[in-house]
C-alpha cells in the first residue's frame, strides 16, 4: 500500500476516535443541562463547579469545531469534491450552534461574575430561567449536528490515505482539552465506555492513564457537586 492509497482500517480507527470525542461532547452537554435543571429547582448545586464545567465544555467544543473547520473540511473537500455540500452544511451548523452557545455562556458568565449575595441570587435566577432552557437547546442542537456529521465522516474516512489520516488525527489531538482530564476520562467512561474508548485512551499521556482511578474519583465528586451524582 502506498502512502496515497486509501487505508480503510486506519480510517475506521480514526472514526472510532472521533466518536469518542463526540461522546465527551454529548455527555458533557447533558451533564450541564441536568445541573442547571437541578439549580432551577432549588436543588443542591455548587455554582462554582457548574461554572467550571460549563466553561470547560464550551472551550472544548469551540476548539473541536475550529479544528474541523480549519483542517478537516478543507482536506475532505479537496479529496471528495462531491461531498462539498455536506461539508458546507456542517460548517453552517457549527455557526448556528455557536449562536446558541453564546447565550448559554452569558448566563454561565453571570454566575461566575456574581460576588455579592444579591448578585448571586440574580445570577441564579437568570441561570434558572434563561440558562437551563438554552442548555437544553444547545444539547439538542449539538446532538442533532453530531447525528448529521457522523454518517458523512463514516463514509469518507475509510477512503482517506494513511498519511492524510495522520493529518486528521493530529488535528483532533491538537484540539483535545489539556485541562479537565478527570472530565475527559469520566465522560468517556460514564455510564458505559464510549465507542472508541480504547483507541483514544491509548493516545493519552502515560501519567493520565496511570492516574485513571484518582481522576475518575474526582469526576464523580464533580458530578455530586453539580447535583447529578
Amino acid at each position: 500500500m502506498t502512502a496515497l492509497q486509501p487505508d480503510p482500517a486506519e480510517g475506521l480507527r480514526m472514526y472510532d476516535e472521533l466518536l469518542a470525542v463526540h461522546t465527551i461532547l454529548r455527555r458533557g452537554s447533558e451533564l450541564i443541562a441536568q445541573s442547571l435543571k437541578v439549580l432551577a429547582d432549588d436543588g443542591p448545586v455548587d455554582v462554582r463547579a457548574l461554572v467550571s464545567v460549563a466553561r470547560w465544555h464550551n472551550g472544548f467544543l469551540h476548539h473541536h469545531h475550529r479544528s474541523e473547520d480549519a483542517q478537516f473540511w478543507p482536506l475532505l473537500r479537496r479529496l471528495f469534491p462531491g461531498s462539498a455540500d455536506d461539508l458546507t452544511r456542517l460548517t453552517q451548523e457549527h455557526e448556528e450552534l455557536d449562536a446558541n452557545l453564546t447565550a448559554l455562556s452569558e448566563a454561565i458568565g453571570a454566575l461566575g461574575a456574581a460576588r455579592t449575595p444579591a448578585e448571586r441570587r440574580a445570577a441564579v435566577q437568570v441561570a434558572a430561567t434563561t440558562g437551563y432552557p438554552k442548555a437544553v437547546v444547545c444539547r439538542d442542537a449539538l446532538g442533532g449536528h453530531l447525528d448529521d456529521e457522523e454518517p458523512v465522516l463514516r463514509a469518507l474516512f475509510p477512503q482517506v490515505s494513511a498519511a492524510e489520516i495522520r493529518t486528521l488525527r493530529a488535528a483532533i489531538v491538537a484540539a483535545a482539552p489539556k485541562s479537565g482530564p478527570d472530565l475527559v476520562l469520566g465522560l468517556l467512561s460514564d455510564p458505559t465506555p464510549a465507542p472508541g474508548y480504547d483507541a483514544i485512551v491509548a493516545n493519552f499521556p502515560p501519567p493520565v492513564r496511570w492516574l485513571r482511578p484518582v481522576l475518575l474519583r474526582r469526576y464523580h465528586a464533580r458530578r455530586k457537586a453539580l447535583g447529578v451524582a
